[in-house]
């Protein structure tokens, strides 16, 4: 063999796991949605909100992504809360950061919305992640430091979820998220005075979603929009309930809805899919 096609075929070696990957990727990537709905963690109007049994639910009823909160525990544990306390959707009391995942474990996370949900339990992102089909976004909404975003990275990169994952979170924990691995992709949560400020960085820090809040819906918010589009950013609209809305904020460029309203907006959503998307 001369020495040309030694180093083509040698090139060829090199390459062919970084082909394979791509492939990959491009085939999950088939499997997702390109607009939608999301379930504001989980399909929360009627299970208990960032339970296993949410967001089971949210799968059954065809969420097109799910939005779910991450904190670490005192000793180091990623559970999946919103709250800095437990008391609001649990029948304890404390802060996460000062409690243990034991400590968490034995409280009740469903009695709070119902008595058919008594005994449901904080769950953790592993767990959560091991119910997950591979067809649905995971937003992961980060709580916390740069310590919450390296945890949560290396537990999305070794399950390899990277390609379904949006990691939604400020600049401390995106600094823990990039760490590990920068192809993870972040929706910028750093919000500033104005939106277009918040715009500005986004397109500027190249993160590849942003979520626009319902509250600062104004006129301006159409040309917002078609300024992220000519960016490539995607966009989360947080929050709409009104089935009214949904082609209104399609047409405008809005690519995934967060609703609790979850079975009415993906019913209409569908209907629209029909006609248009």
């Amino acid at each position: 063999m001369n020495s040309h096609k030694f180093v083509f075929l040698r090139r060829c070696l090199f390459l062919l796991p970084i082909f394979l990957y791509n492939v990959l990727c491009v085939a999950q990537s088939a499997n997702l949605a390109s607009k939608g709905i999301c379930a504001h963690r989980g399909a929360n109007k009627t299970h208990p909100e960032n339970t296993v049994a949410a967001f089971n639910e949210a799968i059954r009823l065809g969420a097109h992504m799910i939005e779910f909160d991450v904190q670490l525990t005192k000793d180091n544990k990623l559970v999946i809360m919103h709250d800095e306390t437990v008391d609001r959707t649990t029948n304890g009391s404390g802060r996460v950061s000062e409690l243990t995942f034991e400590e968490i474990r034995k409280l009740d996370a469903g009695s709070w919305k119902s008595d058919f949900f008594a005994g449901e339990k904080v769950p953790t992102l592993q767990e959560v992640l091991n119910i997950m089909p591979d067809s649905i976004w995971l937003n992961i909404h980060l709580k916390g430091t740069q310590k919450v975003g390296i945890e949560t990275a290396k537990l999305i990169v070794a399950e390899n979820r990277l390609n379904q994952t949006v990691i939604a979170c400020e600049k401390e924990s995106a600094k823990g998220v990039k760490k590990v691995d920068p192809s993870l992709k972040i929706c910028n949560m750093n919000r500033l005075n104005s939106r277009q400020a918040y715009i500005e960085e986004t397109i500027k820090e190249g993160y590849p979603f942003l979520q626009i809040k319902s509250s600062r819906d104004d006129d301006q918010m159409l040309s917002d929009i078609k300024r992220l589009k000519d960016s490539s950013v995607m966009i989360n609209y947080f929050h709409s309930e009104k089935v009214t809305e949904l082609y209104t904020l399609f047409e405008a460029g809005v690519d995934f809805v967060l609703t609790d309203n979850l079975e009415e907006m993906i019913l209409a959503f569908s209907k629209l899919e029909l006609q248009q998307y």
